[in-house]
Formats: C-alpha cells, structure tokens, sequence
C-alpha cells in the first residue's frame, strides 16, 4: 500500500491548491515519486494503492483533485504487468474525480522491445500499451529513453521523450576520461551514442553483435578503433547484462585501456548482478528509472538520479514551456 502523509494547512498546501498540480503514485517507485517531489516542493498527493483479497487492484484517491493537473510516477518496470494495471486503474480513478489534465510519468516503459513484428504471428505489444493508456484517459506521456524512438508515434496524444544523457554528464566528467571512445554495444544504439560522441567531442566505435535467442548474442566485430584509449560502452538498457558484458570485454581486448559503462534503465533480470560484477568494465552507471537497492548491487555499480530531469520536465510542461530546451541541460 502507498500514499503520503496528509498535508497540514501550510504553505504547501495552498501551493498545490494554488497552481493546481499534484503529483501522485503507485507502488512501482515511491522514492522516485518522493524525490521528485522534494524536487518540486510539493507534497505526494494522498492516495491508496492497495490490493483486494483476490489481487485485484483497489485505488482510493484521498484528496481533491476537480480541475488538477495530475502527474502520476509509474516506471512499467518488472513486476512489469502488475505496474502497468495499477497506472491504469490510477489514470481512471482520477479522470473520474474530474481532473483536468493526466500526465503519465513513465521513466521506465514496459514491452518497448516488442515494437514491430520481427516474425510472423507475434504481437506488437508496446502499441497495445499505448492504446491502454490513451483509452484509460492519459492526456500526456512523459518518459525516457525508449528502447525505441518510434513507439511516440504509437500514441494519438503528446509524448516527451527525455534523454538520460544530461543525468550523466557530471559523473562522466568526473571519471576524466583520456581520449574517449563512445562505443555502440550493438548497431540498434548507435543513433543513441552518436549524440554522445557530440556530446563529448569523442570518436565513435560499433560492435556488430548477432541476436541468437531473447537471451544470447554473440559479437561478431568491432568497427573503429578503442586501443589505448577509455572507451565508454552507451546503452538504453541493461537487462541480463550479456550484451554490456560483451562489449567491455571485447572493448579490452581490443586493447582499451579503461571501460566504462552507462546504461540508463537497469532492469537487471537473470544473472545481470554476476555478469556485471565479473565484466571488465572498472565503473557501472545507471539511473534510478527502476527500483533497486544499494546494498544489492555489486561495488562498481553506481545510481546516477533522475529526479531533477523529472521534476523540470513537470515543472515545464504544468507551465506549457519547451520540453526541449532540457536535451542538453546538466543535472
């Protein structure tokens, strides 16, 4: 069950009232939704998101939200089907109680890898999403990093696309990298690592990587050239970790001489934490998109938060500003 402390009759309160946003949440990723009200200033909107005996979701939204600009924090993240239905339920129960405006705050979106049919007889499921959340009432997405770009034009309402590049860009320079190499860990992110290479004035590498099951890859081989040089392997996603795992070892025998790897959603699944910990990479940087504790992950992985982009990205779109003047803000 999640919800927040009731407001007392402060600042705060009259603030929300005021500006007539609220900012609530399911249980996928609570802290997020807390830090980026604490970003904001403004209390987590009283809800409860509980369960029936039989599993079902039961939702109760325990403040007025008539005429609001409602944001709700719900990365579709594993348990990615559970997640999902209670953003669903949330979306209904307050375009019910008359709010004006819903915002889904997707950092994290479920089923974006099943965006086109690759083989005959499967479903395209990312766009089956999209219609449930437009169906269910979302005026707005606000999410980041999609595994893929095009599923914004599987929605028939707004979507805005934020990139975790700005998220990580004081950590990287922190590492003071030594002639870096921005490097591909497969051809699907390459449009991705591009940006990067500009970014950070660096010369891009690719690995040409071949899919042998939904779980195995094999790298078949290296395009440009990482010897000598601290290669920085860019990705949207770490999911069992073979594919980055791959790419820092193939970075270092190839002669890199420090690899270091950011991935923005560390899903994490499988064997990943192993992978990870026993990979040739000499740092780890993920963003919290996706619920994991500290203590659980191995030393060299480090939690670079998205709060900050969040919360301007609220703050911009409440007021009806440029989203896009965030793409290449630091945070």
């Amino acid at each position: 069950m999640c919800g927040a402390h009731r407001p007392g009759p402060g600042w705060k309160e009259e603030r929300v009232n005021q500006d007539g946003i609220r900012i609530f949440t399911g249980n996928a990723h609570r802290d997020l939704a807390l830090d980026i009200c604490a970003e904001l200033g403004l209390p987590l909107g009283e809800a409860m998101v509980g369960r029936f005996p039989d599993g079902e979701v039961d939702i109760k939204v325990e403040c007025d939200v008539r005429g609001g600009d409602i944001f709700i924090i719900q990365p579709t993240c594993p348990p990615v089907n559970e997640n999902i239905m209670e953003l669903l339920v949330l979306i209904d129960c307050l375009k019910r109680a008359s709010s004006n405006r819903i915002t889904a705050v997707v950092p994290y979106f479920g089923y974006a890898r099943k965006d086109r049919k690759d083989e005959g007889r499967v479903p395209i499921t990312s766009k089956l999403v999209a219609n449930l959340l437009t169906q269910a009432g979302c005026n707005r997405v606000l999410t980041v990093d999609l595994h893929a770009a095009q599923i914004q034009g599987f929605f028939d309402i707004p979507v805005d696309h934020l990139y975790a590049r700005s998220v990580f860009t004081s950590a990287v320079r922190r590492m003071e990298l030594d002639r870096p190499v921005v490097l591909a860990p497969d051809v699907g992110a390459s449009k991705m690592v591009r940006a990067w290479g500009k970014a950070l004035s660096a010369n891009m590498a690719i690995l040409d990587k071949r899919r042998m099951a939904a779980d195995q890859t094999k790298v078949e081989n290296l395009i440009g050239t990482v010897e000598g040089q601290d290669v920085l392997v860019i990705d949207d996603m770490i999911a069992t970790g073979g594919s980055i795992a791959d790419a820092a070892r193939v970075a270092k025998d190839k002669g890199a001489k420090r690899v270091f790897i950011c991935a923005t959603h560390g899903v994490l699944v499988g064997d990943a934490m192993r992978k990870l910990a026993e990979c040739p990479a000499d740092k780890v940087l993920i963003t919290d998109t996706i619920p994991h504790r500290r203590e659980d992950l191995p030393g060299k992985v480090e939690i670079v938060t998205i709060a900050p982009l969040l919360a301007r990205a609220i703050e911009r779109i409440h007021r009806s500003e440029s989203v896009s003047y965030l793409f290449n803000s630091d945070f």
